[in-house]
């Protein structure tokens, strides 16, 4: 604590201003054309719009970006929280917002839903050093604005990338830093050719052993893209993906091991014949996922324009594991007699399977006028995944061949939704929005832990809001929003879920002036039925979730962004909030009972952070970076074990930029020092309860037990670019 008040103690009444879009501009990379921003226009908002947002777009990014996700560089905005399960943010990278993990964050890129259809979780793995090629993100807060794809019930994320450029360019980008990390990248653009084409595109690769033991990862991506403009028309094709081998790291370690030896990982333990403690050495993921898209946007008329976008992802991988003592039966395999003894246990080695594809289309009618920004959309999308599973080695095994699948399952989930919004503005202060969407979602699955699932699911979600102007300087606004959510494949485990519902009320004020912006807003989410984490983990390492009736999440989130004369700027942050189950009930000591109104999992009641950077000159930029993050509970029973500490972490980064007159246009040095105060930091965990009645005969006692994923102390990225 003391070291995040060592930047932020003075400013945790300020907040920083989710800024309207910008025209973008880099002179290292050639002038950005800001017809790109059409792409995403239909769910995009501003500040005439009542809805609660942050901006961040690549300048901002860049002196961080030296290969690690992009939640991570997400991290100081308000009300955000991430963490690592390899505890340095490359590989597997989680976000929540409000307390919501990434399953209910909506993400889209380009305006297409990046979320995975069955878990509706985002794997950033699977797009490593897609910061690179990012030209702007809007994290809206809240249901947000009708957008494709799942419906958001903590926030909404969309991308755009890389923008048109009428320059041409080259540039290679290097980062070296702890744990053996080393990211590379290349990237260049054509320039406008013949005043209408361009070709753009970037190769990376990542690597790093990672803080936690074994925790590697080998990762390569591409971008891709061509385009053409004239007066009245934008066309782009995209094709990027990415592969990743990473070696899993998704257990966590015990309390006790947290103390002794934070950066063990019994990922891939066993024991050999000759009783040693061992490890796999490819206990591990291997993924690719590939992604094409087509965006058309027409100007149809001086008011009129239209977008449509085609899209398909392929997807395909696994994870392989070593399964020590593993039961026959799980895999078909009969008994057999060894030596005279029957034997229906064996080490083996088996390899999941996940095999999908992911295509649809969706499309925006856009009519403006003087008073009147009136917007129709919607989209259709279909996926369809395999999941199956091979035994490749096997100590013993009968009655098997080559190839065989031990399970072998299918699913398909149709996605429609069609909405139009609209924002009126009935003179200079005040302006009304309105917005309404039909989606209808089908699900089939035929899996053992999911059973037969063949539901339909069709939700209304209309939103309402009022924008009030009340000087140059002073916006306030209100919006209602209603969002409906159908459970992932993994809440299928736990039984027959509901779907759920949010009703959001977002109040907001936004002070505008050209050396201090200011924003402060509160927020009341009321859900039914809402799918919360129970702390618990499948076996493939995915959290679980249950229904728990009403529950509600209130609070305040204030941020700012302060000029203070030439060379300082510090943007500071909080969020508090009171996250509550209501009238929770818990199987506790073989007896149900009422606990009252307990705290959601996942859900501290304080977030802050501060930006406080320095430019003693118009080329070289200092920031400390500082966050904090409240203690919160693992499960929803509010207990003791389930507890993660509150921490505070503080970062250090600096860029130098050294331009040039010659071949070389520039070269920018990047600096980022991570937890500069070592700082013993555990930013998530799991929390499991279970009933034992075999210790003491005649009485069911509750267990707890859980797990915690350590993040690095202080460490370091170094890294350099140069632009031609």
């Amino acid at each position: 604590m003391k070291t995040f008040l060592f930047t932020t103690m003075a400013l945790l009444g300020l907040v920083l201003v989710g800024s309207a879009q910008q025209s973008p501009t880099d002179s290292l990379e050639g002038k950005k054309i800001v017809l790109d921003e059409v792409l995403v226009q239909a769910i995009r908002v501003t500040k005439e719009f009542p809805i609660t947002f942050s901006d961040l777009d690549k300048d901002e990014i860049a002196p961080r970006n030296l290969g690690q996700d992009i939640p991570v560089l997400m991290n100081f905005l308000p009300a955000v929280v991430t963490t690592s399960d390899a505890g340095a943010g490359i590989g597997y990278t989680g976000i929540r917002v409000r307390g919501s993990d990434a399953t209910r964050v909506n993400v889209t890129i380009n305006g297409i839903p990046y979320n995975d259809a069955e878990s509706q979780g985002t794997f950033w793995v699977n797009m490593p050093d897609f910061a690179s090629s990012t030209e702007s993100l809007q994290l809206q807060r809240g249901v947000g604005t009708s957008t494709n794809g799942a419906g958001a019930f903590g926030a909404s994320l969309n991308i755009l990338t890389d923008a048109f450029s009428e320059s041409a360019y080259a540039r290679i980008s290097s980062s070296v830093g702890s744990f053996n990390t080393l990211r590379n990248n290349l990237k260049f653009s054509t320039g406008l050719l013949n005043n209408s084409i361009e070709v753009s595109g970037r190769l990376s690769r990542v690597t790093s052993d990672g803080y936690i033991d074994r925790a590697s990862s080998e990762l390569e991506s591409y971008f891709l893209q061509g385009a053409y403009k004239d007066d009245n028309t934008l066309v782009k094709a995209l094709l990027f993906g990415g592969h990743e081998i990473t070696y899993q790291s998704w257990f966590g370690i015990d309390a006790e091991t947290l103390r002794t030896n934070r950066t063990f990982n019994p990922a891939g333990i066993y024991t050999d014949e000759n009783g040693n403690t061992q490890f796999y050495e490819r206990e591990e993921d291997n993924y690719k996922q590939d992604h094409f898209q087509l965006h058309w946007n027409e100007t149809i008329s001086a008011g009129w324009s239209s977008n449509i976008a085609f899209h398909y992802t392929r997807g395909r991988g696994y994870f392989e594991q070593f399964r020590e003592d593993d039961d026959f039966a799980t895999y078909g395999f009969d008994p057999i007699t060894v030596d005279g003894e029957t034997v229906d246990t064996t080490d083996l080695i088996r390899r999941r399977w996940l095999d999908n594809d992911f295509y649809g289309v969706v499309a925006s009618l856009n009519h403006k006028k003087e008073n009147l920004d009136l917007i129709f959309g919607g989209g259709y999308n279909v996926y369809k995944g395999d999941h199956f599973g091979e035994v490749i080695w096997a100590r013993f095994a009968t009655n098997s061949s080559i190839r065989d699948r031990y399970y072998d399952d299918n699913s398909t989930k149709t996605d429609f939704n069609v909405y139009a919004k609209a924002n009126y503005r009935m003179d200079d202060k005040w302006a009304i929005f309105g917005d309404l969407q039909y989606r209808g979602v089908g699900y089939e699955a035929n899996g053992e832990d999911t059973g037969l699932v063949d539901d339909t699911f069709n939700f209304f979600n209309p939103k309402a809001g009022v924008t009030f102007d009340l000087n140059p300087n002073n916006n306030f606004y209100f919006s209602y929003a209603v969002a409906n959510r159908e459970p992932n494949r993994n809440d299928y485990e736990n039984g027959n879920p509901k779907p759920e519902r949010l009703n959001d009320f977002e109040l907001g004020w936004r002070y505008v002036s050209p050396s201090f912006q200011l924003n402060a807003n509160a927020y009341y989410m009321s859900y039914k039925d809402q799918l919360v984490l129970t702390g618990e983990l499948n076996d493939v390492g995915a959290p679980l979730r249950a229904n728990v009736g009403d529950s509600y999440r209130l609070g305040v989130e204030l941020d700012a962004n302060i000029q203070l004369g030439d060379k300082f700027a510090i943007r500071p942050n909080i969020a508090l909030s009171d996250n509550r189950n209501q009238d929770f009930f818990f199987q506790r000591d073989g007896t149900l009972q009422n606990l009252g109104n307990t705290n959601i999992a996942y859900s501290p009641n304080l977030v802050a952070g501060n930006i406080l950077s320095y430019l003693p000159t118009e080329n070289f930029q200092i920031s400390i970076l500082s966050k904090f993050v409240g203690k919160q509970y693992m499960g929803n029973i509010d207990s003791e074990n389930s507890v993660l500490e509150s921490y505070s972490q503080t970062d250090i980064n600096l860029q130098y930029v050294i331009e040039t007159n010659s071949f070389i246009k520039s070269i920018a040095l990047s600096g980022l020092i991570n937890n500069i105060f070592d700082q013993d930091i555990v930013s998530n965990g799991y929390f499991f309860t279970f009933d034992d009645d075999f210790s003491t005969p005649g009485t069911i006692t509750t267990v707890e037990g859980a797990g915690f994923y350590p993040q690095a102390g202080i460490n370091f990225l170094l890294g350099a670019t140069i632009n031609f």
